[in-house]
């Protein structure tokens, strides 16, 4: 595991302290070098915060609002993490699984039969409706 420290940048001279905008990324989020984590106001100038290296926020020190001085930590990224991923869905239910059984009731479906113009969209759905429910099983 390697932290790296995501710092206020260097302010000009006269200036002695900034405040914290909004962070862009929240912890856990995966970002890439260089990209702005978030911006920095001073009574002169707005600076962007770049990540200094790719990988995880892992932590925030210092929150949205806060007051900082120059060279202080606000952040600190893990670059050897991967980011936390959401599961994509299963594309199909394998048997007896809950998603599988809550379909089960949804297997007939009742519907009027369309009359005129209405026949060749209602079949479509329907023959899509059909076969979504029959690989979903």
């Amino acid at each position: 595991m390697s932290i790296v420290e995501v710092k206020v940048p260097q302010l000009s001279e006269s200036v002695a302290e900034a405040t914290l905008l909004q962070w862009k990324k929240k912890p856990g989020d995966a970002i890439a070098i260089d990209e702005i984590l978030i911006e920095v106001e001073t009574d002169k100038v707005v600076l962007e915060v770049p990540a200094p290296a790719a990988g995880v926020l892992v932590e925030i020190v210092q929150a949205d609002g806060a007051t900082v001085a120059a060279e202080q930590l606000i952040a600190r990224i893990d670059t050897a993490a991967k980011a936390a991923a959401a599961a994509p869905p299963p594309l199909f239910c394998p048997a007896g699984s809950a998603r599988t059984s809550a379909w089960a009731r949804f297997s007939t479906v009742r519907m009027p039969l369309p009359t005129g113009t209405q026949w060749r969209v209602a079949t479509s759905i329907s023959q899509w409706l059909a076969l979504s429910l029959t690989i979903s099983k």
